[in-house]
């Protein structure tokens, strides 16, 4: 037992506790895991729900609210939340967003999952599924309020906002899906987040920020620099959307599968341009 132990503690526990990002293990791991949870989630919903776009649009507004949370969380660990307000004094004091394995990655991605689904539940039951975004943005707008009084960086995510329309403009007119296009703007603002916090960012105002995912860590280390993970993501993105447009399978099932890449762009994309707005 001792050494199975030390082998979830050194790739699994220990890195969220110490803020070390992901390795080639716990990566592994998580991607096998989501794959199969996609796969099962899906054949669930299916039963339940249609996955048309009022549902697409739905499941998204959750996405805010995950990035939100952990950025509240990753601020109160860095110092830059405050007790600027009464309100902000009792979150520091009461230690709510202090929930260790519940408010980082991977189990920001499971409580948001976790709420989600009860939602989903909940509005099934009453039949009124057209409020899930209403769900969404209710649970979201609490922590990004949480986080204006310390957004004195935000006119760097303008540069972002550019880097990442541009591309989802073009996609927008050659799929003229706005789903699809949305593929290619998650990860775009992803990618357009990464190089420029990083590359630049950091150099002009001094806050240091380093890649915690291996693949993007790996295109940093190699070339110095994180724009071709920028052009690389706006590339796969855009290759992926032209998967699902051209291959043969049930509109709700592309539906699905564009849903899931456009989380796995927005989800740290959104997250990384709070981050940086608010400096921690």
């Amino acid at each position: 037992m001792g050494s199975l132990d030390n082998f979830i503690n050194r790739y699994y526990l220990g890195p969220i506790w110490s803020h070390e990002g992901y390795n080639i293990v716990n990566t592994l791991t998580y991607a096998l895991i989501a794959i199969a949870a996609v796969y099962l989630i899906f054949y669930v919903l299916k039963k339940y729900v249609t996955i048309d776009k009022k549902f697409v649009y739905g499941v998204l507004s959750f996405v805010p609210f995950g990035a939100t949370l952990r950025v509240v969380t990753d601020s109160i660990d860095t110092g830059v939340f405050k007790p600027v307000t009464p309100f902000h004094g009792w979150i520091l004091d009461s230690h709510i967003y202090d929930y260790g394995y519940i408010t980082v990655s991977p189990g920001i991605y499971i409580l948001t999952a976790a709420l989600l689904f009860v939602s989903i539940a909940i509005l099934h039951r009453i039949k009124r599924m057209d409020l899930l975004w209403v769900v969404g943005t209710v649970l979201w707008l609490p922590n990004f309020l949480l986080l204006i009084p310390f957004m004195k960086y935000a006119a760097y995510a303008i540069p972002i906002i550019v880097l990442a329309g541009i591309p989802a403009y073009l996609a927008f007119r050659y799929f003229k899906d706005e789903i699809l296009a949305a593929v290619v703007a998650g990860h775009a603002l992803d990618g357009a987040a990464t190089f420029f916090v990083i590359d630049v960012f950091s150099k002009m105002t001094g806050i240091q920020y380093g890649e915690q995912h291996v693949f993007a860590s790996g295109i940093g280390a190699i070339w110095g620099s994180y724009i071709p993970f920028y052009i690389i993501k706006i590339g796969v993105s855009f290759a992926a959307a032209y998967f699902v447009m051209k291959e043969k399978m049930p509109e709700d099932e592309k539906r699905y599968i564009a849903l899931v890449l456009i989380i796995m762009g927005f989800a740290p994309g959104i997250r990384d341009v709070l981050r940086m707005m608010t400096g921690s």
